[in-house]
């Protein structure tokens, strides 16, 4: 069955904004929990700027659905990991001046290194994912480095789907979404696992979701848009019956 793990950054980012203690990203993730989430992503940047190191230990230690920690291929982000040792470690590309994840991360010319994160993190137990655009050369050195799980960047998708006033049947979106699907076959024929994610919505969720093999779609932003009129548990029941409808018709 599809799962979602829902992104809660965005909470630490309100409450960043005020430089004060709430609202708490834990007390989100319980939330989220209840409304039928399967796991918790959050993603600890260099600079800092939603989630904190606290944070993410309480959210290690409070927690109880997997918790997916997004994280550039350092070595400081992979001592972190190795310490707390969250169930999946997702390394994505990371610029000081991007508003979030922009574009896939580029394992076909970062091989060799990330190889060695990814053995690292192998070492101490952890699931290794990468986030990459829907590009079969990127998929390949996935597989080569030793990643078990591939999140395919959703976002030109979502962006054509705006664009061409929420159409699922325009050309362009379809080109989009095809070049997810091809994506994901290679994925599963390589041994990984197939996920998604990136600017999915309330809206274009269901595409994305009825795709053959898709394990799991991460989603942030749209769910705690929705959380401000309707709660965090219900937005994220919403968006979960949304998904599981969509799979439920899937290819």
């Amino acid at each position: 069955m599809i799962e979602l793990g829902v992104n809660i950054d965005h909470v630490a980012t309100i409450r960043q904004a005020r430089q004060t203690y709430e609202p708490d990203p834990v007390w989100a993730a319980v939330e989220a929990h209840l409304g039928g989430a399967d796991g918790i992503t959050v993603h600890l940047r260099e600079d800092r700027r939603h989630i904190q190191d606290e944070d993410v230990r309480r959210l290690r230690d409070l927690t109880q659905i997997k918790l997916n920690l997004e994280m550039a291929a350092t070595d400081e982000m992979v001592g972190i990991a190795c310490r707390l040792k969250p169930e999946m470690a997702m390394l994505v590309p990371e610029g000081r001046h991007e508003v979030t994840t922009e574009g896939g991360l580029d394992v076909v010319a970062q091989e060799a290194r990330l190889k060695d994160v990814v053995a690292r993190l192998a070492d101490a137990g952890i699931v290794t994912s990468v986030f990459i655009d829907a590009d079969l050369s990127q998929v390949e050195a996935a597989a080569r480095i030793g990643a078990r799980v591939c999140e395919i960047h959703t976002g030109p998708y979502a962006h054509a789907f705006h664009a061409k006033g929420r159409d699922v049947e325009a050309a362009a979106v379809q080109t989009e979404l095809d070049q997810v699907r091809r994506a994901g076959l290679a994925i599963r024929q390589l041994g990984m696992r197939f996920n998604a994610g990136h600017a999915l919505n309330y809206y274009n969720v269901q595409p994305v979701a009825r795709l053959h093999g898709v394990r799991e779609l991460h989603i942030g932003h749209a769910i705690v848009s929705r959380a401000i009129f309707v709660g965090l548990r219900e937005a994220v029941r919403e968006m979960k019956q949304l998904m599981r409808e969509g799979a439920e018709k899937g290819e």
